[in-house]
This record gives structure tokens, C-alpha cells and sequence, in this order.
């Protein structure tokens, strides 16, 4: 089971036939098989009332199922205690969930403490996980509500690997903070998997989240149907019914950029530092390491109160047609940023040159099919 070894490799959980109806005759799951590959972030996706968090929230038990049976590596979760159980398993939640009371490093050891690690062990563990989760060890002293909400569900996300579990279960926990931290944190956990390698399945009702996050991507309907289960690059290329392609929504083509590698050729950008006179046309704004700070529209001289917000940014090492062309489309400027590996600047994009390798892309796939 589960919390045998607790720091061991990840596991397979399985959901065969599993049915959850409440007294009143409502059923929030009904008939549930699906199968979250070992290692991988599976992401519960749905409208509300569709059974995404019910279904979550039987891995560890907080809900019984009525009927059928959830596996982990093909053992029957109810044949372990569930308080017992949940120890071995990571569980963050919307609003961090945190003990007001207790200082950050002592949130954060709250597992291993319960495990029996002395007390010294426990709080190295959990200052060795703020650095992971990129909270500065300053915090380790302060309290809760003297944190940000994006700081409350780093320390959330700490706390449930303090006891590096194989399974961590995630409850909407970056619906409660504003969208540039949401981006933050969606970021910092996809570092973490790429280094951690947990089975992890997120709920959210975001299918933006969902494509970006997810390894597989399962959407619910309401009454606790599964409808789809697929790889995000597969959901948006071919929904199974009229639901998920409502649910994908009608932008899903621009969504499917996101699965594109680019190869969108890089035009010349005029750069300039602040301190430079007034010019025409627009010029980039870059630091002295060629890292871009904004536009400076033409005619004005670079002046920090000149310099207008430059939109996002495609990096060349790691980017897609999405963010390409997002980047065009963001720039006041008409001509997106490239960046390198480092954050500096390598060129130009134009939204023009980005629909060209599209469609470049789709010619030689349809060679490809054809062959």
C-alpha cells in the first residue's frame, strides 16, 4: 500500500466501476473506470456537480465509494486505515489550507511530525522545501496570514511533499489567486514534476489549466460521467461529442497551438537602453544584458516614464506556435520578442510568419497522412 513507502517510485491508481450516490438519491460519480499513469499529472476537469472533486477526494478516503473499487498499484485502498492512508498521500487545496496558528517551517513539517520524525529533522525537511518551492528562508518564522495568497499555496504545496509521498492530490489550488500568480504557480509545478515525478491528479474547472498542466486530461459531465479521456493535444484535435466540444471551447484551434513546436524565422529588432534620445518608429527597450523591459514608442526619448508594458515573450529554446504568436499579437509594437534560453533577446516574430509555419506545419502533415 501507499504509505509503506512513502518515498518510494510513483504509482498507478485505477478507479474500477466506482459509483458514489449520497442518501438523497443523488449521484455524484456513477460507474467510473479510468486509470492515472504512474508519474504523471492527470488533471479532473468539468463543470460544477460533474464529480471531479468527489472522485479526488476518494483516493484518500475523505469520501467512501458506494460501489467499485479504487486501486493503488492494484491493491484495494480500503484495506488500509484512512488515517493512515492520507499520510501517504499529498493533499493541497484551495486557500492553502494552512494552520493559522503555527509558523510557516512548522506548517510544513505538520507530516513528517505525525510520521515520528523529531522535531530537528522534520523543520530541516521543511526549510529544505521552501527552497524548492522558492520561498525565501526568511519566511520560515512568519505566520500565515503575513504571506501572500500565491505564498500561502507554495507553503500548501511544500506541506504535502514533506514527507515526499508518491501520490499528490491537488483540490482547485490556484483558483483563489490573481491570474499572473496563477501562471506563477501552475509554472513552479510543472518544474517540480519534471524534477519530482509524482502521480499527480489536479482538479480544476479550468480547461486552460487543464491543457497545460495535464499528461491526460479527463472532462466529466454532470452526474458524474466520464465523457472524455485523453491527451490534451488529442481533447482539442478531436472531442468525443458536442459536451467536450462545447467545453473545449470554440478557440480550441488556438489552444492547439500550444502542442506546435515553432519554427518561425527571427527578424531584426531596434534595441536601445534607457538614457538613449528620442527616435523614430518603435525600439525595444533591453538592460544591459540584452533582457527586454518594455517599448519606447517613437519620437519619445528612453526614459523610464516612457517605456510601455512589451506583452509576452516566446522563448526559441522552449516555445510553441502558441506562444509565438501570442507574443505577436501582445506586442504594442506589432512585432513579438524572442528570447533564448537566458531571456535575451534573439529577434523579431510577426503574427504573418507564425500562420506561414502553420500552415507549412499542416502541408507536411497531410504529406505525411498520405503517405
Amino acid at each position: 500500500m501507499v504509505v509503506d513507502d512513502p518515498g518510494g517510485s510513483s504509482r498507478v491508481i485505477e478507479f474500477l466501476g466506482v459509483t458514489k450516490q449520497y442518501p438523497d438519491g443523488t449521484v455524484a460519480v456513477d460507474s467510473l473506470d479510468l486509470k492515472v499513469d504512474a508519474g504523471k499529472v492527470t488533471v479532473f476537469v468539468g463543470p460544477s456537480g460533474c464529480g471531479k472533486t468527489t472522485s479526488l477526494r476518494m483516493i484518500n478516503r475523505m469520501i467512501d465509494a458506494t460501489a467499485g473499487t479504487i486501486q493503488v498499484d492494484g491493491k484495494d485502498i480500503t484495506s488500509t486505515d484512512p488515517a493512515e492512508l492520507r499520510r501517504g498521500i499529498g493533499y493541497v487545496i484551495q486557500n492553502a489550507g494552512l494552520f493559522p496558528h503555527r509558523t510557516i517551517v512548522d506548517n510544513i513539517a505538520t507530516v513528517p511530525m505525525l510520521l515520528g520524525w523529531s522535531k530537528a529533522k522534520a523543520r530541516d525537511r521543511a526549510t529544505e522545501l521552501m527552497e524548492t518551492v522558492g520561498l525565501d528562508a526568511s519566511m520560515a518564522r512568519r505566520y500565515p496570514a503575513q504571506l501572500s495568497g500565491g505564498q500561502q499555496q507554495r507553503v500548501g504545496v511544500a506541506r504535502a511533499l514533506a514527507a515526499d509521498p508518491p501520490i499528490l492530490l491537488m483540490d482547485e489550488p490556484f483558483s483563489a489567486v490573481d491570474p499572473v500568480v496563477r501562471e506563477s504557480l501552475q509554472d513552479e509545478l510543472l518544474r517540480l514534476q519534471s524534477e519530482l515525478g509524482k502521480t499527480i491528479v489536479f482538479v480544476t474547472h479550468d480547461i486552460d489549466e487543464a491543457i497545460k498542466l495535464g499528461d491526460k486530461v479527463a472532462v466529466f459531465r454532470v452526474g458524474g460521467k466520464l465523457a472524455q479521456y485523453d491527451e490534451p493535444g488529442t481533447l482539442l484535435a478531436r472531442p468525443a461529442d458536442r459536451f467536450v466540444d462545447g467545453f473545449v471551447g470554440r478557440d480550441r484551434g488556438y489552444r492547439g497551438l500550444g502542442f506546435t513546436s515553432a519554427e518561425v524565422p527571427l527578424g531584426e529588432l531596434r534595441t536601445v537602453e534607457l538614457g538613449a534620445a528620442a527616435a523614430e518608429g518603435w525600439r525595444l527597450v533591453v538592460d544591459s544584458e540584452q533582457r527586454p523591459n518594455g517599448w519606447l514608442p517613437g519620437g519619445l526619448a528612453a526614459e523610464a516614464a516612457n517605456v510601455v508594458p512589451g506583452g509576452s515573450l516566446h522563448d526559441t529554446s522552449s516555445g510553441t506556435l502558441r506562444s509565438a504568436l501570442d507574443a505577436a499579437l501582445s506586442s504594442p509594437s506589432g512585432q513579438g520578442v524572442a528570447v533564448d534560453g537566458e531571456g535575451r533577446v534573439a529577434g523579431a516574430i510577426s503574427a504573418d510568419d507564425v500562420l506561414q509555419a502553420l500552415e507549412r506545419q499542416r502541408a507536411a502533415t497531410s504529406v505525411d497522412a498520405a503517405g
